[in-house]
């Protein structure tokens, strides 16, 4: 049975267009052969021909490019022309034939730039794939991918606009010709699939004999070459009982209904009822008297007139159709009607509507472009043509073409201005602030001013368009130019400025417009920290000197003492204004301005020049200001010169006594009542006197000296500064302050600044300015400069927002327009403030409201019959009765009734009403009815009864049939629905959603970044309201607004906290650089996204170390001077010789006025504390007296042992004539390194951490290091000891570093909901987002993970419009033939799940839908079918459209797109009829969503020698066809020969085996010849007491064992395999029994060689069981 197969238009690919692509492709190859035949022959016939050989020839060169003054045609082209001899070389032209000169010039067209908008290349479609001949010879045994091929297509050069051809050099001036050709590849064949066959159909008749068929449908149909369907019809003979008696042989068969057609005679037949209708008119209108009747009529007349022009649109022509009724037997041949009994016949005939085709108009003219600029990123418009239509189609399948067409264009002409173009543009950055980065715990959060460091600022970013501005003012400046050109010279650049200003401040516009990346709108910043102003300790107290010593005036005068400052403050009110008082004074008497300083005294000189006794010490002086400067000697000329001081120089046995002491610091800085300075000096005893002569040693009291000091009160004055005021202008300065204009440059004026200065003493407060030293009082005024102004510069307001263009419906709320604008620069420093608003709104203007049309139908026109003279020939046809058609008018009204165009119902008012129906004129005996009324309404009780109603009409009233109210009834009744619904929740609850508007957070403390993000908020389920039959309905009817609300908490995030910064620790080093550290804890980690923690140590602690200095001179050993030396053993005459002496030695601060307090003695260095005693030895009387040691001579550098240092003493008392001379006063010692003497060097700390302000979070900071200078032995010292020996410091001390900031993630706004994600069901969301506007940074705090929220939308029923199943094929009054079937539409509700089943409801619910179903708003409720006739071979219904299937390799699509496939199978009633059978049919169609499907062969379990074998596709669909024949595997394994002998069996190699305990016997050629029993052994168990005994005998394998349970077990042995092979382990078993055998051989020569020993007897009779040895372990 062949296979007619219908393919839609967009799948085209086949195997006869592959074919005759080969035969096409096969010519080309013989037309060379034919050419060179060709050229032979005319070569051949030349010389014949022509009377000599031509030498010479004109050649040509290639043409030159097209050259000329204009873009076009008109250009002109050259070339070269030359003559050339046969063999190649260049002669002259006179040898070439003068009159077979080529043209060196031609007409050409010019391309300029601008014609390639006006020509393109024009890429025709690819061709089909024709194969490669080459590779279509070489046929592989299975194809795996395809064949590869080539397909061309055409590339032509066109002018767009006339879409006419053009010369291919225009477009290739612009870009290289595509390509004509390429590479393809035509897959493998694909051979038809289809599916399973159903299962057999019941029997065709019910008695006698009949058919049963079963059918299958096409899964993939044949592709590129693939062999065809195989039939999807099988059939077998049933065979029923025998029938009792012969059924009826004939049917009455109804033909299809024939073409519409006009009754010929119909233009006649109008043309006398139109004369008719104009007498009836006259006579009507004689008739009519009354002049409003007249009116009436008249307006009647003008209404039908114009329905019928609104009417033009629909040419409704009524025809009528015939067809023919015949009776068939069931071999399908005609027979007499009169065979086809039946009561009532078929009708014949009925109206109908004549078809017409859509008509349209011509196409209008194209719209301009509607880009109208010029703009190099997008250059292309689009313009617009449409046509209207002049006709729409009546009963056409056809639908109307589409009546707008677009196409791309680009506006032509150099007058294009450039289009607009937007870019971004920021305002000022704000204030930088710090507060943003403080973490929550921050105690800096109240005190915000003092914050410094570094910070975050802001700023707004808005869209402008960047070139309006710009063009109009150049243009008005060009214009302004050159008028001013025409009059002055001179041309000003003032409207440059004003372009500049107006493109940095022009207007915004909407974001959207801008499309490049947006600016960042937060950036760090940085506050610098004040620097606090650092000062000295102040130094001693001064003498008293004069205020101005260049005026000494009176006798008052100043004690001053003084301190200066080591760090410049900065920040603050700036300048030394905030540093404390620098100087403090003390009245005093008589100052002087200079006076004499003691430097030295001299020797002690007797007087008289005597050797010894009482005499005179000078005093070496200098002359010193009052700052202790040492000044010219003339200075001091009015000072008292220091007298010499009366001294003893002791005499031989005199008392000796050291010098004095320093005077020690003094004991108060000032005296007053209680209070008094004092300073105290001692001298302690050398020698004392001999018993004779000698001047004794005076008491101890004489032996100390007090004096008082800082004589002066305790009233201490200094001026106090208060903080420099504001700047204000100094108008005796010339202002020059300007604006600042928005480029910045500005200049700015000096102002002037004062404060306030008092006099002040210490404790008490203000007292008289005379108190304090007039000069030295701070200024009061200075100079400053005044900050600019900045005025606030705002854009101009945007345009105003568009209100709705379009209508609006019903009353939506009074719209608004606003506009905008941003201030970009901020006021400062007195500047203009932003007075004026920066938002505006007004109400739009009412729009319109939207003008709804809607469909006027007008009445039914007559219902027009069939024509009389086709009716009459059929039995029972009534004249002037029976079913008809009629057709109405309809027109398009506004909501007001106003006329409308057609075209905006039909784009407004919904689907067009009906144009015809059937009507029926009754005839004499039918029944006449009034139309159904509408059911009545419920009343809202459940249980309750509604009715609808009609009534009898005319002369049927009194028909006794009609009356029949079964046959008619006049009254139906219909239940109320019993409506109850119940709520639910469905889906999941929602993210915890925060109301709108929410500021404030749970903690308190709001902190950018904290915008809404926790705290109290609700979590949504959504609620669907059901009805008592499971359907889905209004929420509302559930008393529900949709929702479950719950609230929910979002927590808070909290940042680590950590406790405060613990106070410093001691500076580790008493003496040059050290370390200091501070601490925090932690307090409580960070959790729900806070800030995370520092790294901290192994005890939750984070520590803070910076490096320190100590002064080495802030804490020194002071010593007393040395005791008397107390001798050992006293003698008691002399009281000298050997003793020890003492002195005190403290730890003192020292202080600028020396050492003054005592403080604890760690405090001091221990290794350099002095000694507190020490031996000595007490000079006899007589003996010499020497003074102290002097200090050591300082060792030269470096230190050697071959350096000495040495020191002195000076006899101070020489010796009696009998005493001790005097010895050697000097001592020396080797300078020994890091013993007495030192190296010393510089060394540098390593950088300290980056060290932040107290004020500072993060930003700029110092990082620092220490200077030491270092003493070979390891310890540091004074920098004095460096200092001295000029070593060079050139490291640098301070860096600058930086600390990150812990910037907090910082999000966006929430967008607005979205729309729901579903129109209606119960799975709809909306969503909304934010994004991150500044991502964390540093240790702020992380980015939170929800970006995106999303909520139920509330649920609403899923309406639509359903298909019915359609009805069975129904013949009206026959059995057979042409019929129709139906369906209905039905309004159902689902949820919108997949699995929901759609429940049928009112079709009130479905008002709003619109009805469209499965896409296609054409609705088919009734089609023809065709009934087949008892004998007929029909086609089935098309099968359902196959999966959409791809062509793949391998699982890879091969890019040729989806397919499916649908096919109708042949269903044969009697089999005689088979010749009349149409073929089965195939349809395909392309696809978009398909899929890869692979096919593989199945198998069964094999069941004997046999198994099934089928082929499966990938998704579990058993299939024929679409499995690789050549892989099939066997579904068969029998034996051949077949396995004849007892106890074999046919095995899976296909040959013959023994069944288990038997083994093969095998014939010379390998056929099994029979199978014999394997002798089994029994081996006794323990437990058998007679099992002495082993005996051999046969067991049948397939019969129980006889033995007792328990006895003994069973093998049995078999050495060979089913094949016919010895086992592997007969091997085994086989070297195993050789091995024995040998060792057997060799005992047995043992044996024999030493007959002392028995000999073992072996038991041979094992060795036969041995070689059917299976394997078992027991053995």
């Amino acid at each position: 049975m062949g296979l007619r197969t219908r393919r839609s238009a967009s799948w085209s690919p086949g195997a006869a267009g592959r074919g005759q692509g080969v035969r096409q492709l096969l010519p080309p190859p013989r037309l060379p052969l034919l050419l060179l035949l060709c050229l032979g022959a005319c070569g051949a016939a030349a010389p014949g021909e022509a009377d000599a050989p031509t030498l010479y020839l004109w050649k040509t060169g290639p043409w030159g490019r097209c050259m000329g003054d204009e873009c076009g045609p008109g250009g002109i082209q050259t070339r070269a022309v030359w003559c050339a001899h046969v063999e190649g070389w260049t002669t002259l032209h006179t040898n070439c034939k003068q009159a077979e000169r080529p043209s060196n010039q031609q007409h050409c067209f010019r391309v300029c730039d601008w014609h390639k908008e006006l020509y393109d290349w024009r890429l025709g479609a690819w061709g089909q794939c024709q194969p490669v001949i080459s590779k279509s010879l070489e046929q592989a045994l299975e194809c795996v991918k395809g064949d590869e091929g080539i397909q061309v297509r055409e590339v032509t050069c066109i002018q767009k606009e006339k879409d006419a051809p053009a010369e291919d050099t225009i477009c290739e001036y612009f870009e290289p010709k595509p390509l004509l050709e390429q590479a393809c590849l035509i897959p493998c064949q694909q051979d038809c699939i289809v599916s399973e066959f159903s299962a057999w159909s019941e029997c065709s008749k019910t008695c006698g004999s009949g058919l049963q068929h079963r059918a299958r449908h096409v899964v993939a149909p044949p592709q590129f070459g693939g062999s065809g369907c195989p039939n999807l019809t099988e059939f077998q003979v049933c065979q029923a009982s025998p029938c009792p008696a012969a059924g009826s042989l004939h049917s009455l068969h109804v033909g299809p209904w024939s073409a519409c057609s006009m009754p010929p005679s119909r233009q006649a037949r109008q043309a006398r009822r139109r004369g008719k209708n104009k007498e009836r008119e006259r006579d009507r209108g004689k008739a009519v008297r009354d002049p409003e009747a007249r009116e009436l009529i008249k307006k009647k007349r003008n209404r039908n007139r114009q329905n019928r022009q609104e009417n033009k649109y629909w040419d409704i022509q009524i025809g009528y159709q015939t067809r023919a009724v015949t009776c068939t037997n069931k071999t399908g041949h005609t027979a007499d009607l009169r065979l086809c009994q039946q009561e009532k016949l078929p009708m014949t005939f009925q109206s109908c509507v004549i078809t017409k085709e859509c008509q349209v108009s011509e196409w209008s003219e194209w719209s301009p472009c509607s880009k109208t600029c010029h703009d190099m990123v997008s250059p292309k418009g689009t313009r617009v043509r449409t046509r209207i239509i002049r006709q729409f189609p009546i009963g056409s399948e056809e639908e109307c073409p589409e009546l707008e067409e677009i196409e791309p264009c680009v506006s032509q002409g150099e007058a294009a201005a450039p289009c607009a173009t937007y870019g971004w543009r920021a305002t000022e950055w704000t204030e930088c602030r710090v507060d943003p980065l403080l973490s929550q715990q921050d105690k800096r959060r109240g005190n915000q001013t003092a914050l410094c460091g570094g910070g975050v600022q802001t700023r707004e970013v808005y869209c402008v368009q960047t070139n309006e501005n710009l063009l109009s003012h150049l243009k008005t400046h060009k214009d302004k130019e050159e008028s001013k050109y025409q009059s002055t010279p001179k041309a000003s650049a003032a409207p440059f400025l004003s372009v500049t200003f107006e493109i940095a401040a022009s207007k915004p516009v909407e974001l959207k417009l801008c499309t490049g990346p947006v600016p960042n709108t937060t950036q760090l910043c940085h506050i610098p920290c004040p620097i606090e102003c650092e000062v000295s300790p102040w130094t001693a107290w001064g003498p008293c000197t004069y205020e101005n010593c260049n005026d000494q005036q009176g006798k008052k005068g100043f004690k001053l003492r003084k301190r200066r400052i080591t760090n410049e403050p900065t920040g603050g009110s700036g300048g030394t204004g905030s540093c404390p008082h620098l100087l403090e004074a003390i009245p005093c008497e008589e100052p002087s301005c200079y006076e004499w300083k003691a430097v030295r005294l001299g020797d002690c000189e007797p007087d008289n020049g005597k050797e010894c006794g009482p005499g005179t010490q000078v005093q070496e002086v200098v002359c010193i200001n009052s700052d202790g400067e040492e000044v010219d000697r003339q200075l001091c000329r009015d000072a008292i010169f220091p007298i010499p001081v009366a001294c003893y120089a002791p005499c031989p046995r005199d008392c000796v006594l050291t010098m004095w002491s320093a005077w020690s610091s003094c004991s108060h800085t000032c005296s007053g009542k209680t209070t008094e300075g004092k300073q105290i000096r001692s001298r302690s005893i050398l020698a004392y006197a001999g018993e004779e002569g000698g001047t004794h040693c005076p008491n101890t009291s004489a032996l100390q000296e007090v004096r008082s000091c800082n004589e002066h009160p305790c009233t201490v004055y200094h001026w106090q500064t208060g903080p420099w005021g504001q700047c204000i202008e100094d108008t005796s300065v010339s202002s020059f302050n300007t604006t600042t204009a928005w480029n910045r440059e500005a200049s700015c004026s000096v102002g002037m600044q004062t404060r306030k200065v008092i006099c002040v003493r210490v404790n008490v407060g203000q007292v008289g300015p005379k108190k304090c030293p007039e000069s030295l009082r701070p200024e009061t005024v200075r100079p400053c400069l005044l900050p600019c102004r900045k005025d606030c510069i705002v854009t101009p307001y945007s345009d105003w927002t568009t209100c709705p263009s379009s209508c609006t419906e019903g009353n939506s709320g009074v719209k608004k327009q606003s506009r905008h604008r941003v201030i970009v620069q901020l006021p400062a420093n007195g500047g203009r403030d932003c007075t004026d608003p920066l938002y505006e709104e007004k109400a739009c203007e009412a729009p319109q409201t939207c003008q709804s049309y809607r469909w006027k139908t007008h009445k039914w026109r007559r219902c027009q019959l069939v024509p009389w003279s086709v009716q009459q020939d059929s039995p029972g046809a009534q004249e002037g009765c029976g079913p008809g058609r009629q057709a109405r008018a309809i027109t398009c009204r506004k909501q007001d009734g106003g006329q409308a165009g057609i075209h905006e119902c039909l784009q407004h008012a919904g689907p067009v009403p009906a144009l015809t129906q059937a009507c029926q004129v009754p005839c004499q005996d039918d029944c006449q009815f009034t139309s159904w009324s509408k059911f009545s309404s419920c009343n809202g009780d459940c249980g309750a009864v509604r009715t609808r109603k009609r009534t009898i009409v005319g002369k049927s009233k009194k028909k006794e049939n009609c009356k029949n109210s079964h046959v008619y009834p006049l009254i139906e009744t219909q239940y109320c629905p019993c409506d109850k619904y119940s709520a639910q929740p469905v889906g999941n609850w929602s993210d915890c959603i925060l109301p709108e508007g929410k500021v404030e957070v749970l903690l308190g403390m709001k902190v950018q970044g904290d915008i809404k993000e926790c705290g109290q908020g609700y979590r949504y389920q959504a609620m669907a309201c059901y009805d008592q039959n499971g359907r889905l309905v209004e929420t509302s009817r559930c008393n529900s607004h949709g929702y479950i609300e719950e609230a929910c908490i979002i927590p808070c995030p909290s940042d680590c906290k950590l406790s405060e910064w613990s106070n410093w620790s001691r500076c580790s080093k008493s003496c040059g650089s050290g370390v200091k550290v501070r601490s925090k804890w932690l307090r409580e980690k960070p959790y729900n996204g806070g800030r995370p923690c520092p790294k901290l140590d192994h005890v939750n602690q984070v520590y803070e170390v910076v490096p320190c200095q100590s002064d080495c001179n802030q804490y020194l050993w002071v010593t007393e001077p040395w005791s008397v030396c107390k001798v050992t053993f006293v003698n008691m005459p002399d009281n000298c010789g050997g003793g020890v002496q003492t002195r005190k030695v403290r730890c003192m601060q020292n202080t600028a006025d020396g050492p003054s307090e005592h403080v604890e003695d760690y405090l001091c260095d221990p290794e350099e504390m002095p000694l507190g005693s020490r031996e000595c030895k007490l000079p006899c009387p007589e003996d010499c007296v020497i003074s102290e040691w002097g200090p050591w001579t300082r060792c030269t550098l470096p230190c050697n042992q071959s350096n000495f240092r040495q020191r002195s003493a000076d006899p101070i008392r020489q010796p009696a004539d009998e005493g001790r001379v005097c010895p050697d006063a000097v001592e020396k010692e080797p300078c020994n390194l890091n013993r007495n003497c030192f190296h010393y060097d510089y060394n540098v700390t390593d950088w300290s951490t980056c060290q932040l302000s107290e004020k500072a979070v993060c930003g700029n900071g110092i990082k620092t290091r220490m200077l030491d200078c270092v003493r070979s032995d390891g310890k540091s010292v004074d920098p004095k000891y460096c200092e001295e020996l000029g070593l060079e410091k050139n490291w640098q001390m301070n860096t600058s570093c930086m600390v990150e900031c812990p910037v907090n993630c910082q999000l966006s706004e929430w967008s607005p909901w979205s729309e729901c994600s579903q129109t209606c069901g119960l799975t709809g969301k909306m969503t909304r987002r934010r994004t991150v506007t500044q991502p964390f940074q540093g240790d702020g705090r992380p980015c939170p993970a929800l970006m995106e929220q999303s909520k139920p939308c509330p649920v609403k029923p899923c309406y639509r419009w359903q298909y019915g199943q359609w009805s069975p094929c129904q013949v009206q009054d026959a059995q057979c033939g042409e019929g129709s079937r139906i369906r209905n539409i039905s309004c159902v509700v689902s949820d919108g799940s997949v699995d929901d089943l759609s429940k049928a409801v009112d079709e009130e619910f479905c008002a709003d839908v619109e009805p469209i179903i499965d896409g296609d708003k054409k609705m088919v409720l009734e089609e023809t079918c065709t009934q087949p006739c008892p004998g007929d071979c029909y086609l089935k219904d098309w099968s359902s459209w196959s999966l959409c299937q791809l062509t793949c390799v391998n699982g890879e699509d091969l890019g040729f797109g989806g397919i499916q496939v649908r096919s109708r199978a042949v269903i044969i009633q009697e089999l005689e009829n088979q010749h009349l059978c149409p073929e089965q049919m195939l349809e395909t169609r392309s696809c978009d969503d398909g899929q890869c499907y692979e096919y593989k062969w199945m198998a069964s379990a094999w069941k004997g020698s046999s198994r099934t074998v089928w082929c499966q596709r990938s998704d579990g669909v058993n299939v024929t066809g679409g499995c690789l024949v050549v892989r099939q595997p066997d579904a068969d394994r029998s034996c051949h020969p077949p396995c004849s002998q007892p106890h074999s069996y046919c095995s899976e190699t296909r040959a013959c085996s023994c069944e288990e305990g038997y083994t093969e016997v095998l014939s010379s050629n390998g056929t099994l010849e029979q199978c014999t029993l394997i002798p089994v052994v029994a081996i006794p168990t323990v437990e058998d007491k007679r099992g002495d005994v082993k005996t051999s005998r046969a067991v049948h394998p397939t019969q129980p064992s006889r033995n007792p349970e328990g006895r003994g077990r069973t093998w049995f042995l078999q050495p060979l395999g089913p094949d016919g092979r010895l086992k592997t382990w007969v091997y085994g078993v086989a070297a195993g029994a050789f091995v024995l055998l040998i060792f057997i051989v060799s005992m047995i020569y043992l044996a024999c060689k030493k007959p002392k020993k028995p000999q073992r007897r072996q038991n041979n009779r094992l060795k036969p069981l041995t070689l059917a040895y299976d394997g078992d372990a027991d053995m």
